[in-house]
């Protein structure tokens, strides 16, 4: 399968929907350590989520007194989210296959050329 610009785009949303499910009370700036990208990214990932109807953003009062946000998947984030997993599963399915024979021919020919080495 061919690379494209859209695959990093549909991963980061995939991996922020998972973190969303998992830790939805997450900030942005720890949303973006967690991803490992930078905040803008993850500023812009979360609003394509938000405008797509995936993700809505909730606020309330943390301890301190400062508004803090909950992100919160939708019924369309959950259906959605699963749609991106089947997705990624199988994008990663078909790279494991071709890696896995690429290694298997890399140990053909190393086995092949140490036979072949005089000593």
């Amino acid at each position: 399968m061919p690379p494209t610009i859209e695959r990093p785009v549909e991963d980061t949303h995939f991996r922020l929907l998972r973190l969303l499910e998992a830790r939805p009370e997450l900030s942005q700036r720890d949303l973006a350590r967690e991803l490992g990208t930078s905040l803008g990214k993850t500023n812009y990932c979360l609003n394509a989520l938000i405008d797509k109807g995936w993700v809505k953003a909730r606020n309330f009062r943390n301890n301190q007194n400062k508004l803090s946000y909950a992100y919160l998947l939708t019924p369309r984030g959950i259906e959605s989210k699963a749609a991106i997993t089947l997705q990624f599963l199988k994008r990663k399915m078909a790279e494991y296959e071709t890696l896995k024979a690429d290694i298997e021919e890399l140990q053909r020919e190393v086995r092949e050329n140490g036979e072949r080495r005089p000593e």
